[in-house]
């Protein structure tokens, strides 16, 4: 079995296209509209093989209690994606920027609220105590990659948005609900990783 780098490496090097929230969608015309650029960061801990997710806080404005990786818009001062989503984890989670070990990038993915979110993997080794930003994180875990990385453990559901059926990825654990574009970008790793 190669070890986790060489799995997530391999993963990397796999064809595959830029993915949506609108995929498993195909009633719904794609907005033609700028884009906002953003990065979240899909570390997984080397020791554990865990990925690690936030609960997003319940205060917030968009997407309260939401399950996600961390991450956000890619500012001014943000000169890559990559830039961004290590900013953003060490804003969110207290992870210093120098200790992932980011590999690469999985192709873009599109949000219904008009992001282009790169998701930027990397490996993370040794110990490592997150520090939620209250603010925007009510809580730090981790889910096991063998769950992630097996497609069969995704689902299809649906719920009415903007008066029609809108369908989506899920992939719960234990008592988090994991859907939505974080869903789908797991989705995505989950088909390079078989």
């Amino acid at each position: 079995m190669p070890d986790l780098e060489q799995r997530l490496r391999d993963a990397l090097s796999r064809t595959g296209g830029a993915s949506s929230d609108f995929d498993l969608n195909n009633n719904v015309q794609i907005p033609d509209r700028q884009l906002t650029p953003a990065a979240v960061l899909v570390a997984v801990r080397a020791e554990t093989e865990t990925v690690i997710l936030t609960k997003r806080s319940a205060r917030l404005k968009h997407h309260p209690g939401q399950i996600a990786f961390p991450g956000g818009k890619q500012d001014a001062g943000d000169p890559t994606p990559v830039d961004a989503a290590l900013r953003e984890a060490e804003e969110e989670i207290g992870l210093p920027r120098h200790r992932p070990r980011v590999l690469g990038s999985l192709p873009p993915h599109q949000t219904v609220t008009g992001y282009q979110v790169t998701p930027v993997l990397a490996v993370l080794e040794g110990a490592y105590d997150p520090i939620p930003e209250a603010g925007e994180v009510s809580e730090v875990f981790e889910i096991p990659l063998h769950h992630l990385a097996r497609p069969d453990m995704f689902r299809v559901e649906g719920r009415r948005w903007q008066g029609r059926k809108r369908f989506y990825y899920t992939v719960p654990y234990g008592p988090y609900y994991v859907w939505g574009a974080t869903a789908r970008i797991l989705r995505a790793l989950a088909d390079r990783l078989v």
